[in-house]
């Protein structure tokens, strides 16, 4: 095995965010919408690190998230194409912005007849992602 050869991945992991959102919240939606990757997709997820003192950390993901944003109704286009491919998908809601807990979230998600999106994160084959989010521009 060469150790010094480039590891390329044939998944990909990417989050697309609306282009209207605050910092703040671009910042919090793709922390939420990764959050899940890990659990669901065990594989995504790296070895543990350790310092040169022996300090223990936690492992993250093995490959990159690429990192994006769209209009609304891109968004809302790419949030579709993921869904009828069958993709590993988390969202983030606008709603969510005012809820405070886990079971509100999941409640105000549930009960929305048209998703009011600010972000979506999208696992799967690279080719299959690329199309989801074929023509957003990465993050700034």
């Amino acid at each position: 095995m060469d150790h010094e050869a480039p590891v390329r991945f044939d998944t990909k992991i990417a989050v697309l965010l609306r282009a209207d959102l605050a910092v703040w919240q671009r910042l919090n939606v793709t922390a939420f919408l990764v959050s899940g990757l890990g659990t669901a997709e065990p594989e995504v997820m790296g070895e543990p690190y350790e310092d040169a003192a022996g300090n223990a950390y936690l492992p993250m993901f093995r490959q990159p998230v690429m990192v994006l944003e769209a209009g609304g109704e891109q968004l809302a286009a790419s949030h579709a194409k993921a869904l009828s491919r069958g993709l590993r998908l988390s969202l983030f809601t606008t709603e969510l912005f005012t809820t405070g807990n886990d079971r509100d979230n999941r409640a105000a998600v549930r009960a929305a007849d048209k998703l009011d999106l600010a972000g979506i994160g999208v696992y799967g084959p690279k080719n299959a992602v690329d199309r989801v989010v074929k023509g957003a521009r990465m993050h700034p």
